[in-house]
Formats: C-alpha cells, structure tokens, sequence
C-alpha cells in the first residue's frame, strides 16, 4: 500500500476496479458482494444505467460554477426534496459532518434570531456520530475519535440514549436544539424507541427548542422509508442527509422548515463546491430513482426476507451470533465471536460487511438487492459462523 496516503484508516489489502450492481471487483479478479455499500452510500449500487447516464451528459456540460449563481439541477434536486419531506428549503454540501456542522449553526442562529442568542447549547446522546469535525466530533463525545486533538468543543451535552427524564432534566435556559439519530449507525445499529422520539418532540415543543435529527445513514429509502421519521409521527425541524444521496457522489444537506431556517440569510453559511452541477444532477436522478413506484416497497420486502434469515441464522449458531436489529436494509448483527474476525471471514468468502459499535457486524447492502443476493449472503454467512464456532471451541 501507498505510504504517500495518510494512515487515518486501516485499510484491507483489496483493490476494487470495477463495480456491477450488488458487485465490486478485485484488481485480481475476484468478485465480492457488497453488503457493506461504501458504508450505507452506494444506494443505487455501482455503476447504475442511469447515474452513468446523467452524469456522463453533465459532464459534458458544465461542472462548477459557485453558488454565486443559480444553478438548475441544485434547484430541481432542493424542489423534489422539499416536495417528499417536512422541508421548506435545503442547503447543499458534500458530506454528512458538513451537513450536520450546517444544522447545529442554523438551530443556533434560529434562537439568535428570535433574540435569544445565549440559546446556543446542543443535546445529544451517547453512542452517537456525527461526524468528524471538531465540532461534530464533541456532540458525539466519543473519546477514543476525540482523543489528542485537544479540549472538546463546548456548546455540547451529551444524553443517555433514550432517556426521557434526563433529557428534561438537561435542558437549561441556553439549550438550543436536541441533536438524535433515529437508528444510531456507527454506534452499534441502536434504534431509538418511536416512543423516545416522540417524547423528545413534545419536550422540544414543550421548551422552545428545536429537533435536529441526523439521518445521514438513515435517510434515502434506507429503512424502507424515504425518511427514518416517518415510521412515527415525530417530524424534525432541521435534518440533515448524505451518503445514499449521491450514491458515492459526494453530496450532503441540511433540510429544515422556513420558520427554523429563519435566520440563514446571505453571508451566515457557504460551501464553494455544495450543491454543484454534478453532485445535484447526480443526486436528482439518485432520488427520482428511489422515488418510482414500487421501490422502496421492494426495499421493506427485501429486507424482511433478510431480516427473518438472519433471525434463523442466529437460532442456528448460538454460540456466534447472539441477535438481530435495525430496520429496512440497515441492520446489525449482535456478535459473540468478535466481529472483526467475522467481517474478516466473509470478506474471504466475497461477502463485504463492515463493523459497528461493541461487537456489531452491520449489513448496509445498496438498496437495490433482490432475494438472490439475500441467499447468497446467507450461505456465505453460514460459512463464517461454521468457521467462527471452530474458532470458539
């Protein structure tokens, strides 16, 4: 591997150069289904017809031209997401710590625009993340990401996941907004309690503040949903979305409702290549897909099929697997083998999963999978916990 790459990531020793749907490719040929999508990015899978189409004929066009303009796809992308969300208006910028750095200063500048600039605080909760921005990085507070890069940032506190009585009891006069991912993804595939999420929305009703949820990993048909929030009646007021948005296209926004963004005006935030004409034309087409009828049915019909296969594997090998949780195509499988050992072990047998929270192995596969590659996930898996339970005794 090259030593002229920063080491920030420990990376396999596999090479892809080609994608084909649910497939990438080795540089020595071998194939690998993947369940791990670029990290829950690659919704539409690899090298979809379509995406290669439009952003074929924008490349051909024009690719950037600053936001000091208007910029056509930017707007048609703005329009069709307002027009399938709680949202009035959106901001554009290339990945999810930029849009949750861009929702924290729009739930800020909200209370400073109501007069009330001290309201400033965030709540968030533990086992979150967020990003890894300096500030992203303090409203997770995860102290291995925040080890050697100095003092957190402050304006952050953070909550026991789920935990009404002391969400109420941590809002003072300065709380701003409540920071929450609906499922946490790099936290363990923990799903917040619909009644948790409801209960954050009448307290945040109740005191004044803002509901800020990151469906970075949730958002774009992951869950079977277009939105995670959707499967309760507990709407955010401030959002913010990437990685299937693109579908490996870098792109990321902050969604929110005209009253919350009422304090965005022009100067109070930017991004010099956000929203450019690739990433939104790109993007557009990405959601125009998601959006058809019949797809994100097929994505809950799918993943029941996945969901109830692994449920069977888990009664299968005890002794390996302990349980099964998510929602849609963004599921978790509770280890007792280590879960390195078994992502290791499938990425041997062509299947590519990756790891979350304590002993998780998460399947984010892209959302276009059928039951074929359910099967063919299962029996690879099978194979890792026959060689996992050998590996126990």
């Amino acid at each position: 591997m090259s030593t002229a790459v920063m080491p920030t990531y420990g990376r396999a020793d596999i090479a892809f150069v080609r994608g084909e749907g649910a497939y990438l490719i080795a540089a020595d040929g071998k194939r690998y289904l993947d369940f791990c999508a670029g990290i829950a990015v690659d919704a539409l899978g690899h090298c979809h017809p379509r995406l290669v189409e439009v952003l074929s004929q924008q490349a051909s066009r024009v690719w950037h031209t600053s936001n000091l303009y208007r910029i056509p796809a930017q707007e048609r992308l703005a329009e069709r997401l307002v027009a399938n969300s709680f949202a009035d208006m959106a901001f554009f910028c290339n990945s999810g710590a930029e849009a949750v750095e861009g929702g924290i200063k729009i739930c800020r500048k909200f209370h400073s625009a109501n007069g009330h600039p001290e309201r400033w605080r965030i709540l968030s909760f533990d086992g979150s993340f967020h990003g890894r921005t300096l500030a992203t990085l303090a409203a997770a507070k995860n102290g291995n990401h925040l080890d050697g890069f100095g003092p957190a940032s402050d304006g952050f506190d953070n909550l026991p996941f789920g935990n009404t009585n002391a969400l109420r009891a941590a809002i003072t006069e300065e709380t701003a907004a409540i920071l929450v991912e609906p499922i946490q993804g790099e936290g363990g595939i923990r799903p917040a309690n619909p009644g948790f999420l409801k209960d954050v929305r009448a307290v945040a009703d109740e005191f004044g503040l803002l509901v800020f949820y990151d469906e970075v990993q949730t958002g774009v048909g992951r869950t079977g949903k277009l939105w995670a929030y959707e499967w309760t009646d507990a709407v955010p007021d401030v959002m913010s979305i990437a990685k299937g948005l693109g579908s490996g296209f870098p792109i990321g926004a902050v969604l929110a409702t005209t009253e919350a963004a009422k304090g965005m005006t022009p100067g109070t935030h930017g991004s010099t290549f956000g929203g450019n004409h690739l990433a939104t034309t790109v993007a557009d087409a990405v959601l125009e897909t998601i959006l058809e009828d019949g797809f994100l049915a097929n994505v809950s019909a799918v993943s029941e099929v996945l969901r109830q296969q692994l449920e069977e594997l888990c009664g299968r090998h005890p002794t390996v697997f302990k349980s099964v949780r998510g929602a849609g195509l963004m599921l978790g499988i509770e280890c007792i083998s280590l879960n390195l050992d078994l992502m290791s072990m499938a990425q041997e047998e062509g299947l590519l999963t990756v790891v979350a929270g304590e002993n998780v192995l998460r399947l984010v596969p892209p959302l276009i999978i059928e039951e074929h590659h359910v099967e063919e996930a299962i029996e690879i898996l099978n194979k890792v916990a026959e060689r996992g339970a050998l590996v126990n005794d």
